[in-house]
């Protein structure tokens, strides 16, 4: 059985509101004073209480174990206590509460420039956080090489950083993190930006060092195909609180319908009458199984389940394919039809289209005579990767926007 190499014990962070401290003793006093005493209308002075400190909690009664060589995956909304949680696992903050035991070396990769100097080189920060992380310089100087190719900064390696371009700065920063053999790697969202690229590169580094070479990744991102690929255990954070830990896949689904449910908690009128909403999206392969990582040209299908309260004529559902840039690539409507009340399901089944190796997001929407009354902009991903098929295959660049209204199946399930 793997050992613990992190266990967090009930910690809680949280953080006053309102005015700190300026950094000025004198200003500081001043403002305390001013804020504690004040003159009444009546000349009089009159002492006035102060307001009792406000906090914000940014977590609260947080508990968990990673296991050594398990890949954890943290996701949750923005403000949901990510970045805070990681902060704390790195000792850049103390918990306000609770008590965390890490056994082993950590590397970070919070934000761009975290431990980097901006006036040295990057040959000489890769020495540096080699040091900071406790190994010695012919250890450093082993791994030098791999570092700086993979970094793909060759040109500018002896250059001080403080003039990388922010690309650049994660590629060094990621590459350093990765092969200076730290016991538990600490990735968060950063690595978006880098390159679609180098974003694959890591992910592949990341599996490596878990699987291979049984070091601990624990992993934040707002990829969920990034999450279900490369983590085997997976922590939603909500309010700063564990709303649900478990599978990587179970998690994430549950994420998303979840998000799906409160995005849809107003209803959307027609003719002045509550006609239809949506209500969830599965992405399946084509026996069914739940995934969301398929191969350039095997086929998949979504299913969208939507519910109608009134009789509706002429509702069309429609799914679109954008890029992480948001640039639509394709759209995917039902013929007009008319419908009476119950809940229904849409499955809209694709093996002709061949889309280019990469991550795509989905956008839903429910329509009448053309004109749209509800869309949702999910943050259900799609991933396609190069198989052997599409290797032998001309690839056609997309142009712009696929409108391809198509006979979908819709079935009443209640």
């Amino acid at each position: 059985m793997s050992r613990t190499v992190i266990q967090i014990e009930g910690i809680s962070k949280f953080y006053k509101t309102g005015k700190t401290s300026t950094g000025n003793l004198s200003r500081d006093l001043a403002e305390w004073w001013k804020s504690s005493f004040q003159k009444g209308y009546s000349g009089q002075n009159k002492t006035i209480q102060p307001n009792p400190p406000k906090y914000f909690k940014a977590l609260q009664d947080i508990s968990m174990e990673v296991k050594q060589g398990e890949v954890l995956g943290i996701i949750g909304g923005n403000g949901a206590g990510k970045s805070t949680l990681l902060k704390i696992l790195s000792r850049i903050t103390k918990p306000t509460n609770g008590r965390i035991r890490i056994k082993g070396r950590i590397a970070s990769l919070l934000e761009v420039g975290t431990g980097f100097h901006p006036d040295l080189t990057g040959r000489e920060n890769i020495f540096l956080n080699g040091a900071i992380l406790g190994m010695r310089k012919d250890e450093i100087r082993s791994k030098l090489d791999e570092i700086i190719t993979f970094s793909a900064v060759e040109r500018f390696i002896d250059t001080p950083v403080k003039r990388y371009s922010s690309g650049m700065y994660v590629r060094l920063a990621f590459a350093v993190a990765a092969h200076l053999e730290p016991e538990i790697l600490i990735i968060d969202e950063v690595l978006a930006v880098g390159d679609l690229e180098f974003q694959k590169k890591c992910l592949g580094k990341m599996k490596e060092v878990s699987h291979n070479q049984g070091r601990t990744v624990i992993f934040v991102s707002h990829s969920m195909a990034s999450v279900k690929a490369l983590c085997s255990r997976a922590i939603l954070l909500q309010n700063g609180r564990v709303h649900l830990e478990g599978n990587s896949a179970q998690v994430v689904d549950s994420y998303l319908n979840n998000l799906m449910l409160r995005q849809n908690k107003f209803y959307f009128k027609i003719d002045n009458i509550h006609a239809a909403s949506l209500l969830s999206l599965k992405i399946e392969d084509a026996k069914s199984r739940p995934t969301c990582n398929f191969l350039v040209a095997e086929p998949w299908q979504m299913k969208v389940g939507f519910k109608v309260m009134h009789p509706v004529s002429n509702l069309t559902i429609s799914i679109g394919i954008v890029t992480t840039e948001n640039i639509p690539v394709r759209t995917i409507s039902s013929n007009p039809a008319h419908f009476d009340h119950g809940n229904f399901e849409a499955v809209f089944f694709e093996d002709e289209i061949m889309y280019a190796a990469g991550t795509y997001h989905v956008v839903l929407s429910l329509s009448q005579n053309g004109h749209i009354f509800q869309y949702i902009d999910t943050d259900a991903c799609i991933s396609f990767e190069d198989s052997l098929v599409s290797k032998s295959v001309i690839k056609i660049k997309n142009t712009g926007l696929i409108l391809n209204p198509m006979n979908v199946p819709i079935h009443r399930i209640s």
